[in-house]
């Protein structure tokens, strides 16, 4: 049997070399399977669970402000698969487990701009934050500043929900849902448009009055999935569902959970110290409602 420690001539114990090198390499082995484990728990919460973000403007002052940055609960409104493939925009087919909970009216969410009613598509995903104002099926208006859902005005607990400006006004107008039978006219076509070129359709008014999707005759249509409406608190800085439409159920990512950073962008980062003073630790931990 081959000799496991050995003694040197000088009566010291001593470790032969190939033991050494594997016991080394055993080590290193193990170390590179924990880094390997952590960067794929790492990616699974990042995709499926909470995801960071940073706010750019001030649309939703003061409830948030630039330089806050977000924790998001991806999992708030189900499980949801990657819309895109890891580290591209390539788009990929996804699907939702919807076994938790679901969107509520007055919920700070963060979704994935759908783009304009002129331009529904991007080459690249652009994320918002905003807050859900009226649910699928809701009928939606705005008159002098005041928001009315489903014909009464909607208020949530502390917080002030009219424009400064008098003028602000938009709607009726019915937020769509699954399944909803919509009858179309000469008049409403442009309404709709933008929601039938988002799930994929292709229509058109012609100068007689008749309307075609995907080339045929059509007086009706079904919609496919469910929307929101969402505005910014800072309404009278926030561009939102008011100019461009509603938001598609697959576009959402989750609800904003807590502020974990924060701090005022508009100083100088060359400027270390000062950086250092812009630090908004009142913020830090702040829960998001």
């Amino acid at each position: 049997m081959a000799q496991e420690i050995a003694k040197s001539d000088t009566g010291a114990t001593s470790i032969p070399a190939t033991h050494a090198s594997g016991a080394f390499s055993r080590k290193i082995a193990g170390h590179v399977r924990t880094i390997f484990l952590t960067i794929v728990v790492a990616l699974l919460l990042k995709t499926f669970v909470v995801e960071a973000y940073r706010i750019p403007t001030a649309s939703m002052e003061n409830t948030l402000l630039v330089g806050d940055f977000l924790l998001v609960n991806k999992i708030a409104y189900g499980l949801r698969t990657p819309r895109y493939f890891p580290f591209t925009n390539l788009a990929i087919p996804s699907f939702t487990l919807p076994f938790f909970g679901s969107v509520e009216r007055g919920d700070v969410v963060v979704f994935e701009y759908p783009g304009d009613r002129d331009l529904p598509e991007l080459s690249d995903p652009v994320y918002f934050v905003k807050r859900c104002v009226a649910l699928p099926g809701d009928m939606v208006e705005i008159r002098k500043g005041r928001v009315s859902v489903n014909g009464k005005e909607l208020i949530f607990p502390g917080r002030e929900v009219r424009s400064r400006g008098a003028g602000d006004s938009y709607g009726p107008a019915l937020v769509p849902e699954e399944g909803r039978r919509i009858v179309l006219d000469s008049k409403n076509v442009d309404q709709w448009r933008a929601v039938l070129q988002r799930e994929g359709q292709d229509l058109q008014l012609r100068e007689n009055g008749e309307i075609l999707i995907n080339g045929k005759p059509q007086a009706e249509y079904v919609v496919q999935e469910d929307y929101y409406f969402v505005m910014g608190d800072n309404r009278d800085n926030s561009m939102d569902s008011r100019s461009w439409g509603f938001v598609p159920e697959k576009n959402l990512v989750g609800e904003a959970l807590m502020v974990y950073w924060s701090w005022d962008p508009d100083v100088p980062v060359d400027s270390f110290e000062e950086k250092l003073k812009s630090i908004r630790w009142g913020r830090v931990g702040k829960v998001i409602r």
